[in-house]
């Protein structure tokens, strides 16, 4: 039984962007799941270290921390990179030219972080060309070596290079903390995932890169206070020219990769998106009409009721679909203001998916053992123990339209023997990289012992699994937290209600701000994707 890529992956037509020059999708890929921002960054540090002179290092990111440390007795990210530059590998890299600092965002810390890169050798610049209050959301490190593609990788996901990520499967925090809710403690326990890729899928993510830094559009277009900065300061604002393309790697395992994109419709165009791409949501589309019996997602945000109706549909369209979503149990923010815009677009989509099967959809928070809540940054889809996606894209407005963003889904050509062999009935069988994510996921959330999953692989029994463990803590916490904790990190989430004249200014402030609309207005009234 072989899986059939194009009834999973978007053909070039169904991209929506003619002018786009990524493979439809590529095989021959070996991509490994890094659970954890410390899985990740120990892995970046070893592949970086053993880069050579006329070595390539690319990397785009939403906030960098140039002090952040990526293990605990290894350098920083900063370190790494300028030490690379040093040398004779070619760094180059784009940082979104953030916001101010003043509003919680970074951009003090992407400068400093480009600087110092700069400084060893390298070439980092702020980029700006996003829609207005958009952000360029793309978390990818590329590391080409043109006399050794064998040697090749990339990593994409859901991982900045910044404060905050490196912690591990015990979720006790990092130690370099970003300011988060005080529900999450000075250390706020984080979960994340990023992919590590080999094949010829790396040669189509340093194309993404390329694609953007020869973008041609100035890097400030639309800021004249941040133009006045970068004159007085004398900042690299013109991009140098990139070295030749490596050649392709050869194939280096059995995975079918295909890159997914957001790029909003924005002036001055992109060259390689003029009317902008919403690839991202026409992969998770296309895959959520497949779905037949679970649809398993972990995501930061899911909180924009448009997202929710794809999965309601899919819902109603299968009677025997289950659809399980890991959310953070808080936002990331406190205050009077800024809090329930961030509750209401989760509390809408919530209800538009349970109002479809209100038996078949369960959505759980995660906590450590010390019962403190854990962020849940990740990214990540599993249908059907078949196609697998990971990435920067959340599930909502903004990730589909209006932010840059990149995921990565794969089909894995290797079957899972084990039963049900096919769980979506379309003959394309179980896959082994899309299983073993959702089981190795699920079993950290369980705490279970590798291999402890036999009665985790039936989407069915699954789903009594993480109800029966989620249940049983729930009650514990409930009776006073007397006796053993029971095992597992699930909790039932319940997102706050909220009066009515609350609702009245938070959710024009939530659709207007927090997850604004990219599309064009045609594509918004005919409500397309």
């Amino acid at each position: 039984m072989t899986v059939r890529a194009e009834d999973w992956f978007l053909s070039d037509a169904e991209r929506g962007n003619p002018a786009h020059r990524l493979p439809a999708w590529t095989a021959g890929n070996r991509v490994v799941p890094l659970v954890h921002g410390a899985a990740y960054f120990a892995r970046l540090v070893a592949e970086v270290r053993a880069m050579q002179r006329g070595d390539h290092l690319f990397f785009t990111d939403w906030r960098g921390d140039a002090d952040e440390r990526l293990c605990l007795d290894d350098p920083t990210v900063g370190e790494l990179f300028s030490d690379a530059a040093r040398r004779g590998v070619v760094v180059k890299g784009l940082m979104w030219r953030s916001h101010n600092d003043d509003l919680s965002y970074s951009e003090e810390e992407n400068r400093r972080l480009g600087d110092m890169v700069n400084d060893a050798g390298g070439e980092v610049l702020l980029d700006e060309r996003v829609r207005r209050a958009g952000s360029h959301h793309q978390k990818l490190v590329v590391l080409r070596h043109p006399h050794d593609p064998g040697r090749d990788v990339a990593f994409a996901g859901g991982i900045d290079l910044c404060h905050s990520r490196r912690d591990d499967a015990r979720h006790l925090g990092d130690p370099q903390a970003l300011p988060m809710s005080r529900a999450y403690g000075e250390r706020p326990p984080w979960h994340d995932v990023q992919f590590e890729v080999r094949g010829p899928a790396v040669a189509a993510l340093d194309g993404l890169f390329r694609e953007r830094w020869t973008d041609p559009t100035p890097l400030d277009s639309h800021n004249p206070a941040a133009r006045l900065r970068d004159a007085l300061s004398k900042a690299d604002m013109v991009a140098d020219r990139l070295p030749g393309e490596a050649p392709t790697p050869d194939p280096a395992g059995d995975a079918l990769v295909q890159v997914l994109r957001t790029y909003p419709a924005r002036r001055p165009r992109y060259p390689f998106a003029p009317g902008g791409e919403r690839s991202v949501a026409q992969g998770y589309a296309k895959a959520l009409r497949r779905a037949e019996r679970l649809v398993y997602l972990e995501d930061q945000y899911m909180w924009s009721p448009h997202i929710a109706r794809l999965l309601a549909d899919a819902l109603r369209r299968s009677p025997g679909l289950h659809l399980v979503v890991v959310v953070p149990r808080h936002p990331d923010v406190d205050g009077r203001f800024a809090l329930p815009p961030n509750l209401v677009g989760r509390l809408q989509a919530i209800q538009v998916c349970r109002a479809a099967a209100p038996d078949r959809v369960h959505v759980f928070d995660l906590e450590n053992h010390d019962d403190t809540p854990v962020y849940v940054h990740a990214k990540v889809a599993v249908i059907d123990d078949t196609w697998a996606c990971a990435g920067s894209a959340n599930l909502n407005r903004r990730s589909w339209s209006h932010d840059s963003e990149l995921s990565v889904a794969v089909l894995d050509e290797t079957r899972d023997e084990r039963e049900p062999t096919d769980p979506g009935g379309h003959g394309d069988g179980a896959r082994a990289f899309a299983r073993n994510l959702r089981l190795e996921l699920l079993r950290e959330h369980l705490d279970r012992a590798p291999g402890d999953d036999e009665d985790l692989v039936d989407p069915d029994a699954a789903v009594r699994a993480v109800n029966a463990a989620a249940g049983a803590l729930d009650a514990w916490h409930r009776d006073g937290r007397v006796g053993p904790r029971p095992p597992g990190r699930l909790r039932r989430h319940e997102p706050e209600r909220m009066p009515l004249r609350t609702k009245l200014w938070a959710v024009p402030v939530y659709r207007l701000v927090y997850d604004p609309d990219g599309r064009s207005w045609r594509d918004r009234l005919h409500d397309r994707w």
